[in-house]
């Protein structure tokens, strides 16, 4: 399966989400909150939430294909 640049920029975003993430379980500090002061907070959180549902759909897929 040849990743798209929509899969790229989904594993990209991922991969940011959980990097926010670890800073906020290991220094209490929430990068993405730094960054847009509350005002896009929602909407990037949106954005990785939905890469991280492409990325398990992508996943899914993956598993299937290996199946057959």
């Amino acid at each position: 399966m040849k990743m798209t640049a929509f899969d790229k920029a989904a594993y990209l975003l991922v991969v940011i989400g959980g990097l926010n993430w670890g800073l906020i379980g290991f220094f209490k500090y929430n990068l993405v909150d730094e960054i847009f002061n509350n005002s896009l907070e929602r909407v990037v959180y949106s954005v990785v939430g939905l890469a991280a549902a492409w990325m398990f759909y992508q996943m899914l897929m993956m598993m299937n294909a290996e199946k057959k």
